[in-house]
Order: structure tokens, then sequence, then C-alpha cells
């Protein structure tokens, strides 16, 4: 499975097409979470309102942050900015916090092989999580996401473990084996945020229940929130 790639096509699909006609898997993900429950509903939330928060990002200065480890394939435009969005608002955190050790954030834009693959996983693991975090997807809102999904991959075993992350309940507790590695928890905690797109009631206690999971600190959680939001 290469989910580098194909979490790249649809973070670039949200930007194309769900960021300003509500289509592809930004429009259904973001229709769904604005309660419209239909699949071509216009929406700035879901993966086009990633995209559309991230695209300043991609003309950001380079010398912000590592180079980018990744040569050669897929230009992961898309994956390096989420990935500086986590690195600056980690380094901001850092900046506060006078005691601890300055560690460097490594984001999945910056990794190859089995360690790119996984990181993915958690991120893709992420967005899928979030668009069900309102507790109201049903069985045809599985259906409509996995088949969108489908578009982007013609390998089955992925598309098999798509449709099993879609239909699986909603559990923050997914994410606890990520708190180990802080440049997955904030890429993964950043992604979730994101992606939801009204941040009260049961969307506000995800989050902070997935935060608990991943052992964000408060003052990350915050840095985190405020570049989803900025």
């Amino acid at each position: 499975m290469n989910t580098s790639d194909l979490l790249e096509q649809l973070l670039r699909a949200g930007q194309s097409g769900g960021a300003s006609s509500g289509g592809g898997l930004g429009g259904v993900l973001g229709g769904l979470l604005k309660g419209s429950r239909t699949a071509d509903a216009s929406a700035g939330g879901g993966l086009g309102g990633i995209l559309g928060g991230l695209g300043g990002l991609l003309g950001a200065t380079p010398g912000a942050r590592p180079a980018q480890g990744r040569a050669g394939g897929m230009n992961y435009a898309a994956l390096a900015s989420l990935g500086m969005a986590a690195f600056q608002a980690y380094q901001a955190w850092q900046r506060q916090q006078a005691d601890a050790p300055q560690q460097a954030l490594q984001t999945v834009d910056q990794l190859d092989g089995p360690a790119a693959e996984a990181h993915s996983h958690a991120v893709l693991r992420a967005l899928i999580a979030a668009a069900k975090a309102d507790g109201h997807i049903d069985a045809h809102e599985q259906q409509l996401i996995s088949t969108e999904l489908g578009r982007h991959t013609a390998d089955p075993q992925l598309q098999q473990w798509l449709d099993a992350e879609v239909a699986k309940p909603l559990d923050a507790a997914d994410f606890a084996e990520f708190a180990r590695d802080p440049a997955v928890a904030a890429e993964v905690y950043l992604a979730s945020v994101m992606m939801v797109d009204d941040q009260q009631g049961a969307e506000r206690d995800y989050l902070d229940e997935l935060a608990g999971q991943l052992k964000i600190d408060p003052q990350l959680q915050l840095h985190l929130e405020q570049t989803a939001m900025a």
C-alpha cells in the first residue's frame, strides 16, 4: 500500500475540488461535517478546507524548517504544507518551554519508506476519524466516503483498509499509540482540528480526548488549534 501517495492525492483533490466547488472527497466530508448530508454540498470544511487553509504555506520561506528529505517520485507539496504547519506550531510551543529539551520535529514529508507509510497511515486515519466526530455518520454516508476514497486508489488492499477505517466506531484511544512520536501526534491533531468544522459539543469533546490520548501539552494543543484557524 502506498498511503503517502494516496494522502497527497486526496489533499490535492480537496484543494482543486472541495475548496472551491464542494466536489471530490473535500465536498463529501465537508458536506457531512456541515450537516448537509449530501455528497455535492458546497463546503469550506473537509479536505478542501485543509488545503485552503494551508495553501499559503506552499510558498513559505524554505529556511523556516529543515529541507525535505524525500527525493524523486511524487512531489509531496500538500503533505509538506501540513508538515510545515505542524512544525511551526511545535516551534512556537517549544520557544515557551524554557526548561524543556529542544526537540526536532520530523514530519511526514521528510520521511521515506516504511516510516513515511506509517506516518501517512496515522494522518489519513485521523482525517477519517475526525469526519465522524459529530456522531451522525450513517451507513449511507460511510459508503459515500468509501466510494470517493476508492476513486483515488486501485489497490484492493488499501481500499479494504480504508473501508474498515470508515466503518469502525469513533474512538480517540485508537490514536494513543502515536503519543510516543511528537511529530505524528502534532500532525494527527492538526489534521483533526482542520477537519472538524464546528468545535462545539461532540466535536470539541473528541478533540480534547484526542489531545489527551496523544499526550499533547495543553499549550501545544492551543498552538496547533491557532495554526488551524489562522
